[in-house]
């Protein structure tokens, strides 16, 4: 049987953050949150995530430079930037440094779902399993 996929959300906005775990648990998947990227980098899971949804500006460190700092790591995780600051150079950063989908918000929860499946389907073409 196949091991359920973990998506793990990283948002200092404890209300978002707590919103897209429901969302992500209704869609099927274990979800678990933390209030900054330190957090989950401490947590000892990042070998059993499937899929990071960070958001782009948080105190200390940034979703993008969670990303960055994983990919040089070699713990390269599919990651969905959010963010409610959209700028250009932020998502031609985010494309270059394989960011799955880098989403403004308010987002529809279909984009979300899109971006999920989009990111767990980079992950098993890599071969990374949890």
């Amino acid at each position: 049987m196949a091991e359920t996929p973990v998506i793990s959300i990283i948002d200092d906005d404890q209300t978002l953050r707590e919103s897209i775990v429901d969302l992500v648990r209704a869609m099927g998947f274990e979800a678990q949150g933390f209030e900054r990227a330190e957090a989950f980098l401490r947590s000892g899971s990042i070998a059993r995530t499937a899929c990071l949804i960070t958001d782009m500006r948080m105190p200390g460190m940034s979703g993008l430079e969670l990303h960055e700092r994983l990919v040089a790591d070699g713990e390269a995780v599919p990651t969905i930037v959010i963010t409610a600051f959209p700028k250009a150079d932020d998502r031609a950063r985010a494309q270059r440094t394989g960011v799955v989908c880098y989403l403004a918000k308010p987002f529809d929860h279909n984009q979300l779902a899109d971006c999920i499946a989009a990111a767990l389907e980079k992950r098993e073409a890599s071969g990374r399993t949890p």
